[in-house]
Parts: C-alpha cells; structure tokens; sequence
C-alpha cells in the first residue's frame, strides 16, 4: 500500500525534519510509528497524504504518487473537528455530502457506520452533547464514509483518559478487523503503540530517521491481559531504549 524509498523532508533553508526515510507497508497491515516529541512522525503521515512534498526520494501509495493518491486516503487528527452546527449524522456524512452522493446513497451509508461505531443512539446529537470518546468514534465514522483503502491517525486518542483511551484501542481494532483498512497510527505511547500495531516503526529525534522495525506476534484478537506477558514487556523495553538514546 506505501513505498517510501530514502525520502527526506525540509522546509526552506531549515535543518531537515527527516532524512533517509525507507517504509514499506502492506494492504490491510495496521502499523504504528512512534518516536521522541518532534521527530517527524506527523510529517510522514502528512508526506503520505500529499499535504505536502519530500525533498527527496520516492513515495508511493497504492501505485500512485500522494497527490494521485488523496481520494483513497483519509486522515484522523488529534481533536474530532467535528462541525458544531451539525449533528453526528450530518457530520459523518460530510464527505459523501462532498462527493454529490444521493441522499438514499448518503443515509444508508452513514446508517452503516453509525451502528459499526456504536453511535446509532445518539445520530442526531450534537457533538457538544457526546464525550471525548463519542466524538472520536464519530471522526472516524466520518473519515471512512467515503470508503477510504488508507487510514492516517495523528495521536487521534492523545486527548482521552488513560480508560477511555484503552476503550478506544479496542474500538479502533474491531472497526479495522471489520473493514480491511490499511491504517498508519502516529503515538507516544509505548503501550498503544504494541497493543495495537501488526509492525511497530521507532524513529529518531530529529532529523527522523527510522532506527528500528518491530513485527508484533501477539495474537489477535487482543487482549490487554496481554501486556502482562514477557512478549509485550520485551517489546516495550526494546523501544523505550531507543527513544532514550535518541532523546
């Protein structure tokens, strides 16, 4: 699904932000990459989205080059940016609104992932009535309406409590073991970072560069009665080392 050969990132005069950037990543693989504060893990996600050029090398996704690309992806930030004036349904189904769906195609759609997120209770709340939770499950309903093949998540739960959050883990890995989507997820924590991942990137502060690429062999479906276990505690340590070496 990606192929990035030896990119580099710059902007302007400035240092590099990354530098030499090799990634491959499979269709229907959930991979995660995590590194020190700064280090270029959001700018790989927004390389890979064709918000912006590299300085160098080659990036591709599904074949085409990002540009080409941005009708098959789509993108999850940190805070919901949920509309406020429109309701869960309207706001899920922004995208298909976009696109000139008919609204025969719009409703059945939206109805579809409202019930695959769990939200069918609350369509036609506002999002200033749902929690933090409630609203990041409706920004991903509405990233994949238009049936996106790739998923970029930026920290998409940074903003949650530590429960919330592992509620949300496990969400995110029925809604993707349901739909077949490729998914990049950009985080900090060391624990989402295994819980949920097939393969684990490590970067390096800046200028990024990847130091290291783990492939996770706990099983599916998860359970967090899995980190409990020597896998995952080597796993972790063997991340936490490099991201202290690098801080």
């Amino acid at each position: 699904m990606i192929e990035i050969q030896a990119v580099s990132k710059r902007y302007g005069k400035g240092p590099a932000v990354l530098e030499t950037i090799d990634l491959y990543v499979s269709k229907e693989e959930f991979v995660t990459l995590i590194g020190p504060s700064g280090c270029g893990k959001s700018t790989v996600l927004k390389l890979i989205s064709g918000l912006t050029a590299p300085s160098g090398g080659t990036l591709r996704v599904d074949g085409m080059t990002a540009a080409n690309a941005r009708g098959i992806v789509s993108y999850i930030f940190q805070d919901a940016t949920l509309l406020p004036w429109r309701t869960i349904r309207q706001n899920v189904g922004l995208g298909l609104e976009l696109e000139g769906a008919s609204k025969k195609r719009r409703s059945e759609r939206t109805d579809a992932l409202l019930e695959l997120v769990g939200l069918r209770q609350v369509a036609d709340a506002y999002p200033r009535e749902l929690s933090g939770g409630m609203k990041m499950r409706a920004s991903i309903a509405r990233a994949m309406a238009t049936n996106p093949r790739l998923l970029l998540m930026d920290e998409p739960f940074a903003a949650l409590d530590e429960q919330t959050r592992m509620t949300m883990g496990d969400e995110l890995l029925r809604i993707w073991a349901a739909t077949g989507k490729t998914v990049v997820f950009v985080t900090h924590s060391l624990t989402e970072a295994v819980y949920l991942a097939d393969e684990v990137i490590v970067m390096s502060a800046r200028p990024g560069r990847i130091v290291d690429q783990l492939t996770i062999p706990l099983p599916r479906p998860r359970t967090y009665e899995m980190l409990s276990g020597d896998t995952f505690g080597t796993l972790r340590d063997r991340i936490w080392r490099h991201i202290r070496k690098s801080a």
